[in-house]
């Protein structure tokens, strides 16, 4: 039996049909070879054959093939194990960034290597005191006016190194909240991708149950959770709506879980985005900064440091998820005694931005041993770390030559107090008085006897003295951890140093590591101008015999109905 007359034409005809729309395909990857965040697409397409007869003539023995080609959907080409993987360094990266543009703007005024600072300032009070200690010089006014100008040097340096670093923290936490700046912070991005890719998700699930594929939304999404994982870890999954769980044709739905360790050191995930669960706007969540003491949202200007010490990020449910932890407040990572909710891994800029903002504030009777500041803090050296090395060092160079200045000579004289509010480098100065000769450089023979220049003598001393708990100078006790002031100073330089350079390698690797991820990325579901143009002409040439097919098939049907049915005539 010869098969149906048209069935033939039918498979060129979809032949021509399917090469003609992968040839499509091929031009609209191309047109978008340049679009931010565009995924190649591809032609999905399945052999056409029917499990019935197509003909009522057709026996039942007839061997049913040949029926064309059937062109099912496009699709994007993508790996979803390369997101995963992209992402997860996303946070990383997005971790040591962050990290690296707080410790850029603190290297700018502590980073002493190649110019004159604190320590240089140090330098200077002891080249004049070298003079002072000549008893000839020891009496004129002119070596103690330079004295006075050398210390005020300093005050003045410690105290724009601390306005600097409560400039640099005021910042961070603009970075994050975004209040008192024209630009968005972290809170105003996050809660606008939270919403977009929300509303995204309904949009595309509305599309796909109408049959429309929305790849460019779907593009769109994947841009949005790729900024996202920069800021905070996350986990996407898709998933079947209840009720449609074994329906292969119904869309998935997408959701994004924050991934967080909470205080007992487990993992644990809180629903930012829950599909299209909920009435409009019910399915994301949102961020906000808040106060750890009493959860109030914090404001700026920070009334005190405190509010600065205990920001916490406070992440809140999608409203369509029903759990019994709606809201996760997330603090800065230290190594202190108190348990708390860390965002996992590295967790993202939010958290490089929290550690920095964290505590590094000990207890009042603690204030000044510094291998105290460093436990509280060691993971992350933060703003209030280096301010109480800062507090440290005006605290003990105020006490000791204050202290060293109140000697009584053989009258029972004291000098008086040269250096005031030295508790704090942000407050530390020299003592009006001394200007007005209501106080003076203490100078005449003490009771024990000593020379007129005793004085000049002990503050010398003084200046070189490794400084620790039990190493005082002349009875007079600070804590420098076992070094001078100058080298102390130095010593905090190379600390922010070295903290500066072992994470600037860690970007280094993790911007590698990302680069890597994404060439992979770029690979399967970049456009390739190469493997496009090879893909046109094999196309071409399909539709090219897809087009002969039919011009054969009609040469055939011409012989079956002219060159037939002869006999007789």
């Amino acid at each position: 039996m010869i098969r149906a007359t048209f069935a033939g034409f039918n498979t060129a005809l979809s032949a021509l049909q399917s090469n003609q729309k992968r040839l499509d395909v091929t031009g609209q990857n191309l047109a978008n070879m340049h679009t931010t965040g565009y995924t190649r697409q591809a032609l999905e397409t399945s052999s056409l054959n029917y499990h019935g007869p197509v003909s009522h003539y057709m026996n039942g023995s007839e061997i049913q093939v040949g029926f064309g080609v059937a062109m099912d959907r496009v699709t994007q080409i993508r790996d979803p194990f390369l997101d995963a993987q992209y992402r997860y360094q996303m946070e990383k990266s997005g971790y040591t960034d962050a990290l690296q543009v707080s410790l850029d703007s603190m290297s700018r005024f502590l980073d002493e290597t190649s110019i004159g600072g604190i320590r240089q300032a140090f330098d200077n009070i002891q080249s004049v005191l070298l003079n002072l200690q000549d008893p000839s010089k020891v009496n004129e006014a002119v070596f103690e006016s330079e004295l006075r100008a050398r210390m005020e040097e300093l005050t003045n340096l410690l105290n724009e190194s601390a306005r600097r670093i409560e400039e640099a923290r005021t910042q961070e936490f603009q970075r994050l909240d975004g209040t008192g700046t024209s630009q968005n912070g972290a809170k105003q991005t996050v809660n606008d991708i939270l919403e977009r890719i929300g509303k995204l998700n309904r949009q595309i699930k509305y599309n796909q149950v109408f049959n429309q594929p929305s790849l460019e939304l779907m593009d769109e999404r994947n841009v949005l959770l790729d900024e996202l994982a920069s800021y905070v870890p996350i986990e996407v999954t898709y998933y079947k709506e209840q009720g449609h769980e074994g329906d292969l044709d119904w869309p998935d739905d997408l959701r994004v879980n924050m991934l967080y360790v909470d205080a007992n050191g487990d993992q644990q995930k809180l629903t930012l985005v829950d599909g299209t669960e909920g009435a409009e706007g019910q399915n994301v969540g949102k961020l906000e900064f808040v106060h750890s003491e009493d959860g109030a949202p914090v404001t700026y200007p920070p009334a005190t440091d405190h509010q600065y010490l205990n920001i916490q990020a406070k992440f809140t449910e999608a409203a369509s998820v029903a759990s019994g932890t709606p809201t996760i407040s997330i603090s800065a990572r230290d190594d202190s005694a108190t348990a708390k909710n860390i965002l996992s891994g590295k967790g993202g800029s939010i958290q490089a931005s929290l550690d920095m903002l964290g505590s590094g504030e000990l207890a009042p009777a603690d204030k000044y041993n510094t291998g105290k500041i460093e436990a509280a803090n060691s993971n992350v050296r933060g703003y209030q770390y280096y301010m109480n090395q800062l507090d440290n060092l005006a605290h003990g160079f105020g006490a000791i030559i204050d202290s060293i200045n109140n000697m009584e000579d053989a009258s029972g004289h004291k000098g008086g107090d040269l250096i005031v509010n030295f508790e704090t480098a942000a407050g530390i100065g020299i003592n009006p008085k001394w200007a007005s000769g209501d106080v003076y450089f203490g100078k005449g023979i003490d009771k024990e006897g000593n020379n007129p220049n005793d004085t000049a003598l002990a503050m010398y001393g003084a200046m070189s003295w490794k400084y620790s708990s039990t190493n005082g100078y002349k009875g007079f006790t600070v804590d420098l951890g076992g070094k001078s002031f100058a080298d102390y100073m130095n010593h905090v330089s190379t600390i922010q140093a070295t903290d500066s350079t072992s994470n600037q390698n860690a970007l280094k690797t993790n911007v590698t590591v990302l680069n890597g991820i994404q060439d992979s990325r770029d690979a399967l579901s970049g456009i390739s101008l190469d493997e496009e143009a090879a893909n046109m002409m094999t196309y071409m040439a399909a539709y090219n015999a897809a087009s002969r097919l039919m011009t054969t098939l009609d040469e055939a049907l011409n012989t079956l109905i002219n060159g037939t049915g002869l006999v007789g005539r």
